[in-house]
């Protein structure tokens, strides 16, 4: 919900700046007829990520969503400039009930018992040996109830391919070393680490991007084989997938999170005196920050590399075709996408409160807060960009 809420302020404020989201069918995008420029039309999701992309995909506008995740109240100031009267799709409350459902298979209690302490199996070692034999708990909760609520309010029986517009779902494999990408199909871009599959509903893609362990336990989902294959978080393995936008065609890729690490502010001391949960949310965010910043500082230094080498093979007067071949061959080798341009919108370093925030509190009152850090923080750096 804190993502999420992040999100659709980041949202508001390229709504404020100009900005339209092309959502719907074939048909329904066709005769909005959206503007070429400023318009979104490739929406990629990941985690909380993807239950926005999809809701704007489908068609749903912004205050709809906000609609949804507040029951009607709430963030007011950000809605203004809008007519309720305009909202042509209604979304069904977003409840805890709609969020969370009892992982049965996971942690009931006859399961939690017997997995402990019924077992016969012999163990090795000390409480890590315990618990990897005997706690065969998969999470608390399921994500069940989150695809029947896309399914049922969302997609309404929509496939990917029915869409006017292009929408990528990243989920984790969780038997195998790599991402996934669930959309309409680009099996030809699959390699050793990434796959890309069509054999996903909207619902069932999203259910495997948002199960994050050990809240929720992993989402089962059958390819075209046949098979039965485990998913979990889509933020787990790669964070950011921007080169998704990039490869089905964008040329400005504009990207939200959330999870940035704490920096010492002198009003709240060190995180040491706030516990465990703090301190984990700490290390987690380090960590996806430094895949991040290792991302851009990659397409930075790769950036430098080919504009070095046109220009010394221009300074030394090679010819113009065998320039131009040289320069391919780096691009093709280090994937490097000239002409599309990154922003990445995220909170600020003093943006404590944010840090501190619920991440699955339905509080209006939590949730406006959240929605406007994310406001906040598109409009200070979309202005970098003279946006």
């Amino acid at each position: 919900m804190k993502a999420a809420a992040f999100h659709i302020g980041v949202c508001l404020a390229l709504r404020d700046k100009g900005f339209n989201f092309a959502g719907g069918t074939k048909k329904e995008v066709k005769a909005a007829k959206y503007p070429d420029s400023l318009t979104f039309k490739n929406y990629v999701g990941s985690s909380a990520g993807s239950v926005i992309a999809t809701f704007l995909a489908n068609g749903y506008c912004l205050d709809a969503i906000i609609d949804a995740f507040t029951q009607g109240e709430g963030l007011t100031d950000f809605t203004r400039k809008s007519d309720k009267k305009d909202i042509k799709k209604v979304l069904e409350p977003i409840t805890y009930r709609k969020l969370f459902g009892i992982s049965f298979k996971g942690a009931s209690p006859a399961r939690l018992l017997s997995s402990l302490f019924l077992s016969k199996k012999s163990f090795d070692g000390g409480i890590e040996s315990l618990l990897k034999q005997r706690l065969k708990v998969t999470g608390f909760f399921d994500v069940k109830n989150i695809e029947a609520y896309i399914r049922e309010q969302v997609s309404d029986g929509r496939s990917f391919k029915d869409l006017g517009v292009e929408l990528s779902i990243i989920s984790t494999h969780l038997d195998f070393a790599k991402k996934v990408v669930f959309g309409k199909g680009s099996e030809e871009l699959s390699n050793k680490h990434i796959e890309y599959a069509g054999y996903a509903s909207i619902s069932e893609a999203v259910a495997a991007s948002t199960a994050i362990p050990p809240v929720f336990s992993p989402f089962g989902i059958t390819n075209d084989e046949g098979k039965e294959l485990f998913f979990f978080d889509g933020e787990i393995r790669d964070t950011l997938s921007t080169h998704v936008a990039a490869e089905h065609g964008s040329d400005l890729v504009i990207a939200s999170y959330s999870m940035a690490p704490y920096t010492f502010n002198s009003k709240i001391g060190s995180l040491n005196d706030f516990g465990i949960p703090a301190i984990i949310n700490q290390a987690l965010y380090q960590m996806i920050q430094q895949k991040i910043e290792s991302f851009v500082d990659h397409r930075k230094n790769v950036a430098d590399i080919v504009n070095s080498v046109k220009g010394y093979l221009k300074e030394i007067d090679v010819p113009e075709k065998q320039r131009k071949h040289l320069l391919q061959i780096i691009l093709d080798k280090t994937g490097f996408q000239p002409d599309v341009e990154y922003i990445y919108i995220h909170p600020s370093e003093e943006d404590y409160k944010l840090f501190f925030a619920d991440h699955f509190s339905l509080s209006t009152k939590v949730l406006k807060q959240i929605a406007e850090s994310g406001f906040r923080s598109a409009m200070n750096i979309l202005r970098k960009y003279n946006v």
